[in-house]
Order: C-alpha cells, then structure tokens, then sequence
C-alpha cells in the first residue's frame, strides 16, 4: 500500500512539473497573439474608413493629410524590388559557399559566421550612415532607389545568409552520398538536389528579410530621400511606405488617419509578398523535383 502512494506521489510530482511548463508556454502564445490582434485591430479600425482606389492612386497632397499614396507605393516597391534582386543570388551564393564548399571549423569559416552574427544586431541607422557614406557620396549615387535598395541589401544579407545556411546543414548527408554514388556532379547535386531541399531554410530568410526591410525607416532617410513625387528612375529619390507613415505620424498635424490607412495598406502588402514569395518557393521546389533526371 505504501509503495502504491510513493508511485502514485511520483506521478503527480511528474504530472506538475510536465504542465508547469505547458501552463507557461500557452500563456506566452495566448498573450503574444492577443497583442498582435490588438494591433492589428487597431490599425483596421482607424485605417479602413480612409482606403479607397483614389488613396491608393493618386499623389498626396497638403503634405500627405489628403491625396493618396500612388508615389509611395511605386517607391516601396522599388526600394525592395532592389534589395532583393541583389541580396538574393549574393546569400545564396555565400550560404552555399559555407555550408558545403568551407569546412565548418575553418578560420575563414567562422570569421565570416561571426561578422554576420555581429551585423545581424548592427542598428539600422548605422546602416544608414554606411549607405549614405558609401552609395549616396562615394559611388555618387545620391539620395536615390538604388541607394536605398543596396543598403537594405546589406542589412537583409546577414539573416538571408545564416538561415540558407542552416537549411542547407539541415539536408541529410545521404542526398550528398547518394548523388555522389550516382554519378551526379557536385554543381548537379547542388541545383536538383540540395537546393530544393534547403528552401525551407532560404523561404525563413527571404520572410524575415522581407519584413525587416519593408518597415525600414531609420536607414532610408539618410539614402533613399524623403521626396514623395513619382519616380522617374532608380536614380531618383523615393519615399517609401514606413518614411510616410512616420512622417505623418510625427511631423504633419492632422495626418494620424492617412498614417493608419497608410500603416494598413503596409501590412496587405507584406502578407501579400510573404504569400507570393512562399507559392514561387513551393512551386519551385516542385519543379526541381519532378525534373531530378532518375
């Protein structure tokens, strides 16, 4: 009988300290998504009443408190349409380089995961200080798109290369050993093989990527401008959404509702590029697949 409550003690004992830590977890889930619901909810609330096809194609007007966001918008656009098109094939490139090209205890190795683990925490406005230093004055640039597209570039590569990296560590060593004993070429197993399987890895960093440099204001200040007139090129200047809304926000009385509208219409943009970014990862990955020669 006493052996039977010992056990039984044992199991409650067991019993507690397993749904202490469920306890706890739930309650950080529960609260971490009623905060997001709040603002998003918020946003919603004071945003909605002001979106329409006029606020999302025409120029504002009276300093943003009338008008819309047709300049802002093709801005944004642009700013990350750069900082992808030149942080994507250079973090691919680098990631690949580390995880099956460098030995993992190497000097150059290391040297290079740390400094993008310490560039990873760098404060965007330093950031914005280099890009102006560097694009805007050295290359002569200018407070431009493409100065603003670069220096997101560099901000968005330290995450971009470290998650593909670590997708592409996370791949089995059977694919490389069994490709190898096929007869397939190391440049073979990396486009039909590893790749595809490392897209899990490449879909985290292009999601974080993208949604660091779709709300950058700090670092686009001092390289893409604060001109909110139509782009004519890449070397003009640009605001984009985050500069706006933070404009209206903060410097132009009476601009709180464009600001929501505005706040709104960044966050259906960032679902909709998150949405499109992981449908192309999924179909790609699909294609690479059905097309591994057997």
């Amino acid at each position: 009988m006493r052996t039977n409550n010992s056990a039984l003690s044992t199991h409650h004992r067991a019993l507690s300290n397993s749904l202490l830590p469920t306890i706890v977890i739930w309650a950080i889930a529960v609260s971490i998504s009623a905060l997001f619901l709040w603002i998003l909810s918020d946003i919603v609330w004071h945003g909605i009443g002001q979106i329409s096809w006029e606020f999302l194609t025409s120029e504002p007007k009276n300093a943003g408190r009338e008008g819309g966001i047709a300049p802002i918008l093709v801005s944004t656009i642009l700013i990350l349409s750069t900082c992808m098109a030149v942080s994507v094939p250079i973090g691919v490139g680098t990631a690949a380089l580390l995880a099956e090209f460098t030995v993992i205890q190497s000097l150059f190795g290391l040297l290079v995961r740390r400094s993008l683990d310490v560039l990873a925490g760098v404060p965007s406005i330093v950031f914005g200080l280099f890009g102006n230093a560097f694009f805007c004055k050295t290359l002569g640039l200018g407070f431009s798109i493409l100065s603003g597209g670069l220096t997101l570039a560099c901000m968005v590569l330290p995450i971009l290369i470290r998650a593909t990296e670590e997708g592409f560590r996370a791949v089995p060593n059977d694919y490389r050993l069994g490709a190898a004993a096929l007869g397939y070429s190391r440049t073979t197993t990396f486009w039909q093989l590893l790749l595809p399987a490392a897209a899990p890895g490449l879909l985290v960093g292009l999601v974080l990527g993208i949604g660091r440099a779709i709300a950058e204001t700090a670092a686009l200040i001092f390289t893409s401008g604060y001109v909110d007139r139509m782009p004519e090129s890449w070397l003009d200047s640009g605001r984009s959404l985050s500069i706006h809304i933070f404009d209206l926000s903060m410097n132009v009385a009476g601009g709180d509702d464009k600001a929501y509208a505005s706040a709104l219409v960044l966050l259906v943009l960032l679902l909709v590029i998150n949405g499109t970014v992981t449908w192309i990862a999924q179909y790609w990955l699909n294609q690479r697949f059905k097309s591994f020669p057997p």
